[in-house]
């Protein structure tokens, strides 16, 4: 029994803390989108470099200074 009293408030505090996002909360992104975007830069580019090997790194971190331009 004591273990369903536990679950419970464990799903109430879940709700409110759900129902409780301001709008500043939404307008950050999370770190699996703001990743994939980055990922998608730097595909770019890659392809208009022809996927020329030994760039990955500096790829990725121009992408990631473009992005939070």
């Amino acid at each position: 029994m004591a273990v369903t009293a536990k679950k419970t408030k464990a799903t109430k505090a879940t709700k409110n803390q759900e129902v409780s996002t301001s709008d500043e909360d939404r307008s950050t992104i999370c770190l699996p989108d703001r990743d994939a975007k980055i990922a998608e830069i730097a595909y770019l580019k890659a392809e208009n470099r022809d996927f020329s090997p030994g760039y990955e790194l500096e790829d990725w971190l121009e992408a990631e200074r473009e992005f939070l331009l």
